[in-house]
């Protein structure tokens, strides 16, 4: 026996339709590249994203066909979204801070045909547009006044192309379970892997992420997304704001703290979200001109753990709740959030800081599990860590042409590559990436316990940890430090800072100084170059 329920297929073009009918005037603030702030709203973004569309097809864009993005958060990029999206081709983010060969790469092994492009990022394609054998044309998405010369064959401006047509398009019907968009891994190992998102796993992931216990957003928000719609599917962000009816406010290519503060400020955000690094350029400009945030009630930090400083210096300082999360670019990418359950709901000072150092629990839609190497599930007592692994309807199956099969198991489970362990009300938080973990003297240390300590001290700017071989633990750790501008600590001051708050076999055996950590072209440390980096170092009593 079959319910007897409506087949309403849950297509994302949808989502810009309910915003537009019943949010319709809802703001869409945007910090154009140009410079101007442009203001926009829901209805209007929904009529452009069918003009986009019709002007793709009338281009040849048809059903599958992947359409490019290299873009930042505006109000375009929004309109270019959907506009694909309700055409049944499919959006693939590119992120411009890759190497130009690896972004050549992914574009080919995409076999994109179309480019919407920033001004700030034509320089980049430019690079490589002429190593993309499927690329027929370049959209620069800006207006004839602000077009530049450019060498790229068939580049056009957004405004004069999109202005051929009108918005008269009635969206396209197809499967809910249609690929809707790709994003790219990293690649910090071997050639980047594609991640394809279906309509069915964005719809249900962006409900999956406005529930109350996840962003607990609303239409009585204003949301700014700080996260690029680049990174990991942009958090969700698109597709959640218009969802709940959300007033965007978009940063563009203003992503320094001075920049951030403003946009904050003028704009009464309630809620936004990103990196710490962002975070950490936010609090330092605050510090330096002693600025307040009146509006600002929730910030989402991702992407890498989020030290407890930063955690600190917003709930103390500034009185904005700080919801640490967790994802991958291959759960859509929304995993956990570390909201309050009533469980902790009467923690305060250190004890409530220690349970918003956890990546948190997930919502519904996300399964998690943790396992030792011969698969067997370890028990959710808060300490036994082991494999982190995942499965869901918005997570992936497997990846682009069938790379990376290892990580997927025959029950769906997705190895996260991360170790953490579970509590018993479900929280998660992560000890290590597998591949960063060290093992001394038969057992794990955190390398990002340790940095998250090391960067609470006044003087570090950033701290990063790697393992350094030793003749009779295996290894042991080696800390990495960035000192903030203007201050000298030397090793002693580290590490008398640490001692105390951890186990004493966990110290780190020296402390290297350094003016940079390299990092991944999405923020986070790239431990691979820093151990190249520290290949030849021997501790001083080996």
């Amino acid at each position: 026996m079959k319910g007897l329920m409506q087949d309403w297929p849950l297509l994302c073009h949808k989502i810009i339709d309910h915003a537009a009918t019943y949010h319709g005037e809802r703001e869409i603030v945007s910090r154009s590249v140009e410079g101007p702030m442009h203001r926009t709203n829901y209805r209007a973004i929904g009529n452009r994203a069918r003009q986009v569309a019709k002007r793709l097809e009338k281009d040849g864009i048809a059903f599958g066909d992947r359409v490019a993005t290299m873009a930042w958060n505006t109000w375009r990029h929004m309109e270019v979204w959907y506009g694909i999206l309700g055409l049944g081709a499919v959006y693939h983010t590119l992120n411009p801070r890759l190497f130009p060969d690896q972004i050549a790469w992914i574009m080919n092994d995409a076999e994109d045909r179309l480019l919407f492009v920033d001004l700030t990022f034509l320089p980049v394609v430019e690079a490589v547009a002429d190593k993309v054998a499927s690329l027929e044309k370049v959209v620069v998405l800006t207006d004839a006044a602000h077009m530049p010369d450019t060498k790229i064959k068939n580049a056009v401006a957004y405004e004069e192309w999109v202005s051929e047509v009108d918005s008269d398009f009635a969206w396209r019907d197809f499967d809910e379970t249609t690929a809707a968009g790709m994003c790219y891994t990293s690649g910090t190992t071997g050639d980047p892997k594609g991640v394809v998102y279906s309509h069915r796993s964005n719809v249900l992931h962006a409900m999956a992420a406005a529930q109350p216990d996840m962003l607990n957003l609303s239409s009585r928000d204003r949301m700014m997304p700080v996260v690029p719609f680049f990174h990991a599917n942009g958090w969700s962000t698109a597709f959640v704001c218009p969802m709940v009816g959300s007033t965007m406010v978009l940063p563009g290519a203003g992503m320094d703290g001075e920049s951030i503060y403003q946009i904050l400020t003028e704009e009464r955000v309630t809620m936004t979200a990103a990196v710490p690094t962002v975070w950490l350029m936010l609090l330092q400009h605050l510090e330096k001109v002693g600025g307040a945030l009146p509006d600002l009630e929730n910030v989402v930090i991702g992407g890498s753990a989020c030290p407890r400083a930063i955690t600190q210096a917003f709930q103390d300082k500034y009185g904005v709740n700080v919801i640490h999360a967790w994802g991958m670019t291959e759960m859509s990418p929304l995993g956990t959030l570390c909201s309050i359950k009533p469980d902790y709901a009467h923690l305060e000072g250190d004890d409530k800081l220690d349970l918003q150092a956890k990546q948190g629990h997930p919502p519904f839609t996300v399964e998690m599990k943790v396992t030792d190497d011969d698969n067997n599930a370890l028990p959710w007592d808060g300490e036994t860590f082991g494999r982190l692994k995942v499965r869901g309807p918005a997570i992936s199956s497997s990846y682009y042409k069938g790379r990376g099969a290892e990580q997927f198991d025959e029950e769906n489970w997705f190895d996260t590559g991360d170790v953490a362990h579970i509590d018993k009300h479900g929280y998660m938080e992560i000890t290590d990436r597998a591949k960063d973990v060290i093992k001394s003297g038969g057992e794990w240390i955190s390398s990002i316990e340790l940095e998250n300590l090391a960067v609470g001290h006044e003087d570090v700017a950033e701290a990063a940890v790697i393992g350094i071989a030793h003749p009779k633990w295996d290894e042991r750790p080696l800390l990495v430090i960035v000192r903030k501008e203007g201050r000298e600590p030397g090793k002693e001051d580290i590490l008398g800072f640490m001692r105390d708050k951890i186990a004493k076999w966990w110290m780190p055996d020296d402390v290297a100084f350094v003016d940079e950590i390299p990092h991944t072209a999405t923020g986070k440390i790239q431990k691979t170059v820093l151990r190249d980096q520290f290949k030849d170092f021997r501790f001083p009593d080996t």
